[in-house]
């Protein structure tokens, strides 16, 4: 079965959340959690790795927290996936140990179904997510969600 980490689908929540809730002010990684129940050691991390990669912007200080680093359209969870699970497992997929049936059958099925995923999750972008919480009914703490281009 393909999986993702619990931290990697903490980070794609996390970036949905900023981008739904966000409002004149950061996201604050205290709201992230009480909205997400997204356990704080967790959080921390991914959001670490998530300015690293420039899909979000860290501010300091007392009304400090999280704003997304560009517009949520332009951000694709293929992109959210690679910055958190980037390396978080060794993939047996890029192995040539083995037999020929698994080196030459098995793992390019692999490498395919993974390839094919991460192709769909590079199409699905966090204004869609943000467009499926709105019509689900999802209420938002921030102002109205526009998404502008200047």
């Amino acid at each position: 079965m393909l999986k993702l980490s619990k931290k990697t689908l903490y980070a794609i929540e996390a970036v949905v959340d900023v981008a739904y809730h966000m409002g004149p002010q950061p996201v604050q990684s205290r709201d992230i959690t009480r909205r997400q129940g997204i356990p704080r050691r967790y959080l921390e991390q991914a959001l670490q790795q998530l300015v690293r990669a420039g899909i979000l912007i860290g501010m300091r200080g007392p009304k400090g927290g999280y704003r997304l680093a560009r517009e949520r359209r332009r951000i694709s969870v293929g992109e959210i996936v690679r910055a958190v699970a980037g390396d978080e497992a060794d993939d047996l997929t890029d192995n040539s140990d083995g037999s020929d049936l698994a080196v030459r059958v098995v793992r390019p099925l692999w490498a395919r179904l993974r390839d094919e995923a991460m192709a769909r999750l590079d199409d699905t972008i966090i204004d869609d997510l943000c467009s499926a919480a709105n019509k689900a009914g999802v209420e938002s703490e921030g102002q109205p969600n526009l998404d502008f281009i200047i």
